[in-house]
């Protein structure tokens, strides 16, 4: 039997809930999928620049080796670029880092932050 995968864009949810989620799963991994949907809701919906670049540069810093945070961080970041046509100084080097650790080790960071990067370079035309 073939499975199907879903795609759905979570909503972005007031600033409060998505700091919460997000400082949660920071201390607890377990809580990792549900800072994800607020991470990714945010960066595709909220209005709020310097908000998604804060919380995918504490996710991309703060998230231990392995998480699925630090790769969602640079995809993120990626999607923040598009969407505003810029990033500030911080935010841009991470996605970079991110990126390096994904190509030198995925089991550190997966290859979604290799999409960020690369989202990043086109959109803020950085080739």
């Amino acid at each position: 039997m073939h499975a199907h995968r879903s795609f759905h864009t979570p909503p972005a949810l007031p600033h409060d809930q998505v700091a919460e989620a997000l400082e949660r799963a920071l201390r607890d991994r377990s809580r990792e999928a549900e800072a994800a949907d607020a991470l990714v809701g945010s960066a595709l919906n909220d209005d709020d620049r310097e908000f998604v670049e804060h919380w995918c540069v504490e996710a991309g810093t703060r998230a231990a080796p392995g998480s699925p945070l630090l790769g969602l961080a640079g995809l993120c970041l990626g999607h923040t670029a598009r969407r505003f046509g810029r990033l500030g100084e911080e935010a841009l080097a991470l996605v970079e880092s991110l990126a390096a650790r994904a190509e030198a080790d995925p089991s550190d960071v997966d290859g979604r932050a290799l999409d960020g990067w690369d989202d990043t370079r086109s959109f803020l035309h950085l080739w």
